[in-house]
């Protein structure tokens, strides 16, 4: 069995985590959770059945030695954790974003082994049967074109009110771009592949914190292909929807939080999932595991984990400077490399404060 502990106590480990590691019982089990609210960490596992709870990740390390550590804690505190997990030999499954910029981003990756362990991000988008089926037609759908990447989600101002951490650049890195857009992003990326360049407009239109709850990029990928990307939390009617066309077909998925093969539809003849495998941390962590057992890098980790984080520090980039980027500008020179909003701190329009 694959020991598996769960480092904070929230919501995203209750109702993702959880169950993700219940859906692999046959060869998956957790062993421990972490928080710093004792009580929270205790309370959470008599609720879910968890063995032990700690509220010191390195004791917990120590004393379990878990096969795989499962990060879930805010944005901030991953870099540290993620690392601290990977120097006591655990393979790691972080929520997004892993890192608050590509410089944290590449310092984890310095931390892994040539044969592990390995960190992956959470994605789960880019793993339903739709997508990976889209992907296997490779070039049999032709040439890809055009893209729309759009995700019109709403938060209210209590989502933001609701914990200390959120809609701050210093503890979440980034706005709605880089913590809800990216499913899609990370999707769109999985189907046409990298970029070349990005031009972006972001704002702060109407929510009380420093980031931005709007933006809006046109983008040219290596092949030639472009995409349209709009990501709001300002979206009464909330949508997931991106749109493929190649030059024989046209791909469209419309959800919100997930999907199912229901969910796409195709112009093409060749389009016919053979099986139906929801998008979840479920099927995400099959995968996971299934490289684990195999001693092989997993999905989502390395270069593949840092796709749609290099996409987003492009788009920052250009949004705060006003220009085009280019991908190969997103060096550790730019300072957008090191902080998505490149250190400057009052592009964004203000609005009211709390």
């Amino acid at each position: 069995m694959i020991r598996a502990a769960i480092v904070g106590a929230g919501a995203i480990a209750a109702h993702s985590h959880v169950p993700a590691v219940r859906a692999h019982r046959d060869r998956a089990e957790l062993v421990a959770v972490v928080d710093v609210a004792e009580d929270k960490a205790k309370s959470f596992a008599a609720e879910h059945g968890v063995p032990a709870a700690y509220r010191e990740l390195g004791e917990m390390l120590e004393a379990e030695r878990p096969d795989l550590v499962m990060v879930c804690t805010p944005p901030h505190l991953h870099v540290a954790q993620v690392i601290a997990a990977l120097r006591a030999g655990a393979w790691v499954w972080c929520e997004k974003p892993a890192a608050l910029s590509l410089a944290e981003y590449d310092l984890i990756q310095a931390e892994e082994g040539a044969a592990g362990p390995y960190m992956s991000v959470v994605c789960q988008q880019r793993f339903g049967s739709g997508a990976e089926h889209l992907r296997a037609l490779g070039g049999a759908l032709g040439r890809p074109l055009v893209a729309l990447c759009q995700t019109t989600w709403h938060r209210g101002d209590d989502y933001y009110y609701a914990v200390p951490y959120r809609g701050k650049w210093a503890t979440e890195g980034g706005g709605t771009t880089v913590l809800h857009g990216v499913h899609q992003m990370d999707l769109m990326l999985s189907v046409f592949g990298d970029w070349s360049e990005i031009r972006a407009m972001a704002g702060r239109l109407d929510r009380p914190i420093e980031t931005e709850d709007v933006s809006m990029a046109m983008v040219r990928f290596a092949s030639g292909a472009m995409a349209s990307v709009v990501t709001s939390v300002l979206s009464p009617r909330e949508e997931s929807y991106l749109r493929f066309d190649f030059a024989a077909a046209t791909v469209e998925l419309r959800h919100l939080y997930g999907y199912r093969n229901e969910h796409w539809t195709s112009t093409s003849p060749l389009w016919n999932p053979p099986e139906d495998v929801p998008s979840s941390h479920a099927t995400q962590l099959g995968g996971l595991l299934d490289a684990y057992e195999r001693g092989e890098r997993p999905p989502a980790s390395g270069t593949d984990g840092r796709r749609a984080m290099e996409f987003v520090t492009g788009l920052y980039a250009s949004a705060f400077t006003g220009r085009p980027v280019r991908r190969e500008e997103i060096t550790p020179e730019s300072p957008f490399y090191h902080r998505l909003n490149g250190g400057i701190e009052t592009f964004f329009e203000a609005t009211a404060t709390p």
